[in-house]
């Protein structure tokens, strides 16, 4: 099963640092809290039906897995469509996501996190839609059980959150500066919260 270390791999971090005006350490650090949290808001959209059949429809329109083939140019990336994806995901939350990234130790400011989300999502989603037709390390039957999308992206959260060191702890210091109960609810008790259980 893909996990968010296969996610973040495909990230051209030094790229981006060049991008946005920061030091690498700093990106790294905005991409590693940014990143969950895209996966974690499509999650959260997934867990209602028409929430997941839009996204399965989103995948098919806005994602370019030729944007992933011998690595990422951030060049590439249209971050317009990227700004769609964002306002589409997160709705009218989107602020409050970002407030809440920006407030997340070693993320950078708001600012920093609202330029690098609509960078982000056209991978993201790339890379999700490489996964659900079976193209990468997640198993065809996998994308093809019930839980469909739902199911792959709560893998890749479970996935990055054992194994992507220091991961768990960013989703669980976003849930912390929310309020909420303990890590493994993670961010998507924030982002349910915020999304009120799914966008459509």
């Amino acid at each position: 099963m893909a996990s968010l270390d296969d996610l973040l791999s495909q990230i051209p971090i030094s790229q981006i640092a060049a991008k946005l005006g920061v030091d690498e350490e700093t990106a790294t650090a905005a991409v590693k809290t940014a990143i969950p949290t895209l996966v974690g808001g499509l999650e959260a959209n997934a867990q209602d039906p028409a929430g997941a059949a839009s996204l399965e429809s989103a995948l098919a329109q806005h994602s370019d897995p030729a944007l992933l083939t011998g690595g990422v140019d951030i060049d590439q990336v249209d971050e317009a469509d990227g700004e769609k994806i964002v306002n589409n995901v997160f709705g009218d939350n989107k602020n409050q996501v970002i407030s809440a990234l920006g407030n997340t130790g070693g993320a950078g400011d708001s600012n920093l996190v609202g330029k690098l989300l609509p960078i982000l999502a056209p991978i993201v989603l790339a890379f999700i839609a490489k996964q659900f037709s079976g193209g990468g390390a997640a198993a065809p039957a996998q994308a093809q059980s019930g839980g469909g999308i739902g199911d792959l992206l709560g893998g890749l959260l479970g996935g990055g959150g054992q194994s992507a060191g220091g991961l768990g702890n960013v989703l669980g210091s976003i849930l912390g500066g929310a309020g909420g109960g303990g890590a493994a609810g993670g961010l998507g008790d924030l982002l349910g919260g915020l999304l009120g259980g799914g966008r459509k």
